[in-house]
């Protein structure tokens, strides 16, 4: 079992090479365009994998406070204060329409 460790080894190291190629944006792959990465890393196993790793694609600088800087998330609409902003906004707009229809009718 211990004679196959290298082998499997060098095909995870593939593997997580040719997906993180093409999971990466475009204007993230430095050198060479995306598709010849993607032959280097498939054609030389042991080579192409370690040179994508090490020079193929732009790295986050590394931070002075030890922590990876977060990329931009998603943020549910309850969270996000824009939406929040502009749903307070919508619903004072209604109760001034509601308001002015009321004065109307109360006039009739």
């Amino acid at each position: 079992m211990l004679r196959y460790l290298p082998f499997l080894l060098l095909l995870a190291l593939t593997i997580y090479a040719f997906i993180d190629c093409l999971n990466t944006p475009e204007e993230e792959v430095k050198h060479l365009p995306k598709p010849v990465w993607v032959i280097i890393i498939l054609l030389f196993s042991i080579v192409g994998p370690v040179v994508w790793l090490a020079a193929g694609k732009k790295r986050a600088a590394a931070t002075g406070g030890g922590r990876a800087p977060r990329r931009a998330q998603w943020v549910a609409p309850d969270d996000n204060p824009e939406f929040l902003k502009s749903l307070r906004e919508e619903q004072e707009k209604d109760q001034d329409k509601n308001r002015d229809t009321d004065k109307d009718k109360g006039s009739d």
